[in-house]
């Protein structure tokens, strides 16, 4: 990492933690959104970015954890054990099924990952007794005032983007991330030097199980209320790989970027073009992406400061 970038992590994580001092229960409802996106990206990076596998179950893993850590959450766990309790689930489940989805490829890959969500959201519905069914699932009330859950709800999350951008660069910077641009660059080719890329594979995907899963925990305890509709939706999935091409596949701050800068979007389009919205969001995404194909983070920090230096 340079200097520039240093400094600009830097500056941004000290405007992230004085955000509550300065912003509103609204803007800190945006960013504990924004934060929670930045997760899923990050996790949808790992085997969609660096791997180059077209992972379409990122909300399989948001709605497993939602639901894991929401149940015994329900029944009196408190909920930092809820929430170790559906990061664990939904690590051993991204682990077990990564043996079986990862020997496939390209389309039979991406379909297969896309039903996983909507396996899980059936069995959810139909699993009453537990779940609630498509009657949804309350969680216990904090009890505190909205601004101390509004604060309290966007630390936490921030506190797991920031746990999942660390990860994501120790990951880019080591064997694993070696191995998964070779992946992604040419599997046989991979193999046939010695990386074991289903074991790196296995790996990646399980670390993107795990951090989706721990998002998902999180925001079922911060809603108090979830349903299968909703958090096995399938925009969960499709999100996160816009974000990632918005702002850079298969980068390490380009997910981050992604996500942030689609909210922002989002929230400036629905101000002004409130029936046209999705048209018009769609327009400036495909735009965007058209004209910028590695993403906004191809824009060089480094550039930028020389420019502010020399004006």
């Amino acid at each position: 990492m340079t200097t520039p970038q240093r400094i600009s992590l830097l500056i941004a994580v000290v405007a992230l933690l004085a955000l509550p001092l300065l912003g509103n229960n609204y803007i800190l409802r945006l960013a504990t959104i924004a934060s929670m996106y930045a997760v899923l990206t990050m996790a949808w990076n790992v085997v969609g970015g660096f791997a180059g596998y077209p992972l379409f179950g990122i909300a399989a893993f948001f709605g497993l954890g939602a639901y894991s850590g929401a149940v015994v959450q329900a029944n009196g766990v408190p909920v930092a054990l809820a929430w170790i309790f559906a990061v664990a689930v939904g690590t051993l489940f991204a682990l077990v099924l990564g043996f079986v989805l990862l020997r496939l490829r390209g389309h039979a890959f991406a379909i297969a990952t896309l039903v996983i969500a909507e396996v899980l959201r059936e069995l959810t519905n139909g699993w009453t007794s537990l779940t609630g069914g498509g009657m949804g699932l309350n969680l216990p009330f904090f009890g505190w005032s909205p601004t101390a859950l509004a604060v309290f709800f966007f630390y936490v999350m921030l506190a797991l983007a920031m746990l999942t951008l660390a990860t994501t660069y120790v990951i880019a910077h080591n064997r694993l991330g070696f191995a998964l641009n070779c992946i992604r660059q040419n599997e046989d080719a991979a193999n046939i030097v010695g990386i074991d890329t289903t074991r790196y594979k296995i790996i990646a995907f399980t670390l993107s199980g795990a951090f989706a899963s721990a998002a998902g925990a999180i925001y079922a305890s911060w809603t108090g209320y979830i349903e299968p509709s909703d958090v096995y939706d399938v925009l969960f999935s499709i999100k996160p790989i816009i974000m990632a091409l918005l702002g850079g596949m298969g980068t390490v701050f380009g997910p981050v970027i992604g996500a942030v800068a689609f909210l922002v979007l989002d929230e400036i389009v629905w101000r002004n073009f409130l029936q046209l919205h999705t048209g018009v969001l769609g327009f400036l995404i495909v735009v965007l992406i058209l004209f910028l194909p590695s993403g906004l983070s191809s824009f060089g920090i480094r550039d930028l400061w020389r420019k502010a230096a020399a004006a």
